[in-house]
């Protein structure tokens, strides 16, 4: 067996789990258990119910008292509707090549909003002023071409990485001094958090975020998401007619109550934070392990709780056969595995044992 130490995650029992994404993971018991009493009786529809009242409380307390939180019910609902409170037709929002919303919502932003993506190149996923100045038009053609109008950014990133608060406050003066808005999808947002040591608005609307997408799904949730607007000028003019653009966007639930109470026992006790120590503690663990298989390289810096890497054909295929593991790119052979809230040591010793049985580099085989 491998050294425990240094090791802050889950130690239950083995029981199918895989590492291709934290959308695989389940429910975590807490929250079961909160939508069970939820279900006790009968209760006002639309969010006119205690538990909604409760969770926007709670939200409120996370992310500033000013700040006005909408639930809604997946990742591309929430980026697709905030994005319509933030944009017209004529305006463009920008991000990064690998941002979920330019390459994996089918479209979806510039269906809803009319508006334009202007993905820029990044580094590990992440953003700079200066890597967006270079990208971006540098001349003004007036009406002929779009108005660059929102920035994107996306906490942690989809390739594992960490905006710290000083990153994304540069990046929200480069673009508030542009006149431009922060749009941040959040979808991991508490991995970054812990990742950051920091609280969740720290690395979000504290540090110049307008607003926010503050995702549940990926960290214990059946499902869910919330919309977070600052409580600045800016953050309360945009959410004041919010509640119809989520109706047009289908992302308002008649029974409310039941994504609600996961909300409240997500942010209750911290259990947010838990569960993304424990994800994050585990790809750390499965990083440093893995990259010492023969043939595997560590791609980008394990910051969260993905983890990519390079490795032989025949390690890959091992991995996406008995763990899922996600080819990431076939012509690079990068391949992704995600850890969540439920991810145990003995999850991982047995993915890095498997990969390093199929290199030929198990020090416990015979000769």
């Amino acid at each position: 067996m491998h050294q425990q130490s240094n090791r802050d995650f889950h130690d239950g029992a083995d029981a199918g789990r895989g590492f291709r994404s934290d959308n695989a993971s389940g429910i975590h018991p807490a929250v079961l258990a909160a939508i069970a009493e939820a279900n006790i009786g009968h209760a006002p529809a639309y969010g006119a119910d205690r538990w909604t009242a409760d969770a926007l409380r709670l939200l409120a307390e996370q992310f500033g008292a000013g700040s006005q939180a909408f639930l809604v019910l997946n990742g591309t609902g929430a980026n697709v509707s905030a994005l319509s409170a933030m944009l017209r037709p004529h305006q463009a929002v920008v991000c990064s090549t690998v941002a979920h919303l330019f390459t994996d919502e089918c479209g979806a932003p510039t269906r809803f909003t009319g508006s334009t993506v202007l993905p820029v190149p990044a580094e590990h996923g992440l953003l700079t002023p200066d890597r967006i100045d270079a990208s971006l038009p540098q001349s003004n053609r007036g009406e002929h071409q779009v108005v660059p109008a929102v920035l994107s950014l996306t906490n942690a990133t989809e390739l594992g990485t960490v905006y710290r608060p000083d990153q994304v406050a540069d990046l929200a003066e480069w673009a508030h001094s542009r006149g431009m808005l922060v749009h941040m999808d959040g979808a991991r947002l508490a991995n970054a958090a812990v990742s950051a040591r920091s609280s969740l608005t720290d690395v979000s609307i504290a540090a110049g975020v307008d607003v926010l997408t503050f995702g549940g799904t990926k960290n214990g949730l059946l499902l869910g998401e919330a919309v977070v607007f600052a409580g600045t000028a800016a953050g309360l003019a945009m959410a004041r007619d919010f509640r119809y653009i989520r109706k047009q966007s289908a992302q308002l639930a008649s029974k409310m109550r039941f994504v609600a109470a996961q909300f409240v026992g997500l942010l209750n006790d911290e259990l947010w934070r838990r569960n993304a120590t424990a994800a994050n503690a585990a790809a750390t663990y499965l990083g440093q392990q893995l990259s010492s298989v023969a043939g595997v390289q560590l791609v980008h810096p394990v910051q969260a709780n993905s983890v990519f890497a390079t490795m032989p054909p025949a390690i890959a295929l091992r991995l996406r056969k008995d763990f899922g593991a996600n080819i990431w790119e076939q012509s690079t052979g990068v391949v992704r595995l995600v850890c969540s809230f439920d991810t145990s040591p003995n999850d991982v010793d047995g993915l890095v044992a498997a990969a390093r049985s199929t290199s030929g580099d198990d020090p416990t085989a015979c000769d």
